[in-house]
């Protein structure tokens, strides 16, 4: 009798464990996916703080936590300099994120060079073939780097300025030197216009503290001027202004967030859905779903023309009806 009590308590032992570790369902996750027992950390690094950028990082945040709203999103702000991106990425990738969102492309360089395993998915980075030195580039990097770009179409923002304004005979590009991608911007724009016979004059500045002189000299030479998608003259967007609106020279910008501050009109892409693409892929990447290795970058497939009231109303400009007005 005693064995047999024996016995029948072992099994009960047994059944209880069993039931212990059971979930209910199947404990295991797809291949490659995020563990839902585990905390989830992501690390955003921002190269500035600027209307586009912040809207873009916003875009990405909502969108995670829609599907993970327990996330630990840790979102740190280099404040334009690029040795801070990469100290703030090796940051990141000493407390084992799971992924890092870089925006811009000072940003998405130094992700890339701190981690070959850590997933990273870029944003506002206008051409990701100029930005990581890859020759030929198709789209996809193939590596642990994807994300999306914020490039909107450079023929028609060329165009865009001699439809507006038909008279010009010289146009001024100012751009940022430390910036790759604005580089690649204002070839291409440089390109378009001279084949039009307009004459170009280009203009760079490293930092704040020389744009307004860098502007003020490039004023006194053109008929108008192109910013191209720059951060550094996005975050300087105000001391352009200063400098243009004083003497009278319409600005076309490459977004919208140059354009609201200084700029006549824009051909823009929206970056907060910019930024929500981004969280997609992202959600994708954790869930298992698709692997960034396998992830060509995503273009903004629907760029919109707007314009700036204010500015054209103090120059007296006039744009064509199907211009949206900045809000």
């Amino acid at each position: 009798m005693k064995k047999l009590l024996v016995m029948l308590l072992s099994v009960l032992m047994v059944l209880t464990l069993a039931g212990c570790s059971s979930n209910g369902g199947s404990s295991e996750q797809p291949e490659g996916s995020f563990e839902e027992t585990k905390t989830l950390k992501i690390g955003v690094v921002q190269l500035v703080q600027h209307a586009a950028l912040d809207a873009a990082t916003q875009g990405f945040v909502d969108e995670v936590k829609k599907a993970f709203p327990d996330a630990d999103i840790n979102v740190q702000n280099a404040a334009g300099d690029s040795a801070t991106c990469s100290t703030i990425v090796q940051g990141f990738v000493n407390d084992g994120v799971d992924m890092i969102m870089a925006n811009a492309t000072p940003a998405l360089q130094a992700a890339v060079s701190a981690t070959e395993d850590i997933p990273i998915l870029g944003t506002s980075v206008t051409e990701y073939g100029v930005a990581l030195g890859i020759d030929g580039f198709n789209g996809l990097i193939g590596s642990n780097v994807s994300g999306t770009s914020d490039l909107a179409p450079l023929d028609q923002q060329a165009q865009m300025i001699l439809d507006l304004f038909p008279e010009t005979k010289t146009v001024g590009i100012i751009f940022c030197s430390n910036e790759a991608n604005s580089k690649y911007q204002v070839e291409v724009v440089s390109d378009e216009l001279t084949q039009k016979g307009i004459e170009v004059k280009t203009a760079s500045f490293t930092d704040s503290n020389d744009i307004s002189m860098v502007c003020e000299d490039l004023c006194s030479q053109v008929d108008l001027i192109y910013i191209p998608t720059d951060n550094q003259a996005a975050s300087c967007a105000e001391t352009i202004a200063n400098v243009v609106l004083e003497k009278k020279i319409p600005v076309i910008a490459g977004e919208e967030g140059i354009c609201s501050l200084c700029g006549i009109a824009t051909l823009t892409i929206n970056y907060y859905d910019l930024g929500v693409t981004t969280g997609q892929m992202a959600v994708k990447i954790l869930n298992g779903e698709s692997r960034i290795e396998e992830m060509p970058i995503q273009y903004f497939e629907n760029p919109v023309r707007k314009f700036n009231p204010e500015v054209c109303d103090l120059l007296g400009v006039s744009v064509p009806e199907d211009f949206e007005p900045i809000e």
